[in-house]
């Protein structure tokens, strides 16, 4: 039988946790498996956690003692996940943020077609955010080497990415990519936006989990550079429909730290992508 297990990370902000949990209990996944790993949270959200295993009985929550990060995190539910009764070939994790939320048909979304979870090891489902904001195809063949450019400015130092920031905000009705305006068109794309994957079982007959080469950010660079490896790219399902809130977890880290988590993952990043090399 076809089923589903969800795996979130949750990060001080077990409010969203259960947000979601109750509409996966209000769609067609309401039986599925829910695993949650915490990473590290302060006790009273711990403290909400546990009240959340009481109430809801397909639900079971991985305590990590400190924060390992998200794909990381994401490796240790997964690994739950897969050791679950429930767990066969033909089983889809649905891995992610915790502050999503899911159509009422979401199950029945995803195995429409199972031709496509037979063929493609990652799925990206469309993402939207509350206010109607589209967040798939992230990107659907590369980045320009303008914006690359000033991805490399915008880590130089903590004074400048804001400055950038302030005139993305100012601008971004004309410098916006433009990518996620293919919203409805099904297709190969070349990354899908981190908060929601869904992995498949050809997935696991490549690899044993996610890359954790970034503690923090970059996660779809790397997710996207591990299935090229084998010849793939994402595949991104119009069909199959999540709300996001955005930043539930980020957004608890201070700012500072926050960019400073992106400039080791965009140093990484660069060891790989050469803007300026003839083969870009």
């Amino acid at each position: 039988m076809s089923n589903i297990i969800f795996v979130f990370t949750n990060f001080n902000n077990s409010d969203f946790t259960e947000k979601a949990l109750k509409s996966i209990q209000s769609s067609d996944a309401c039986d599925e498996p829910v695993i949650v790993v915490d990473n590290g949270s302060k006790e009273i959200e711990v403290n909400k956690l546990k009240e959340l295993e009481k109430q809801f009985s397909n639900l079971t929550v991985i305590y990590n003692r400190e924060n390992l990060g998200y794909f990381a995190g994401l490796n240790a539910g997964i690994k739950e996940a897969r050791e679950l009764p429930s767990y066969t070939p033909k089983t889809v994790l649905v891995v992610g943020n915790n502050d999503l939320l899911f159509d009422k048909a979401f199950k029945q979304q995803i195995f429409a077609d199972e031709t496509l979870l037979e063929r493609y090891p990652v799925i990206s489902p469309n993402i939207r955010m509350l206010d109607g904001t589209q967040q798939n195809p992230h990107v659907i063949e590369k980045i320009s080497k303008v914006r690359e450019f000033i991805y490399d400015i915008y880590h130089t130092h903590y004074l400048f990415a804001g400055m950038i920031v302030k005139l993305a905000q100012l601008t971004h009705s004309f410098t916006d990519r433009k990518d996620e305006e293919q919203f409805d068109v099904e297709q190969e794309i070349y990354q899908g936006y981190g908060a929601c994957y869904l992995l498949t079982a050809k997935y696991f007959e490549l690899f044993d989990g996610l890359p954790t080469d970034t503690f923090l950010m970059y996660e779809e660079f790397f997710l996207a550079k591990q299935l090229r490896s084998k010849g793939f790219q994402f595949y991104y399902r119009p069909t199959i429909k999540i709300q996001h809130y955005c930043h539930a977890s980020t957004g608890l880290i201070p700012g500072k730290l926050k960019w400073q988590y992106s400039k080791k993952a965009h140093k990484e990043y660069r060891k790989y992508v050469k803007v300026w090399s003839k083969e870009y």
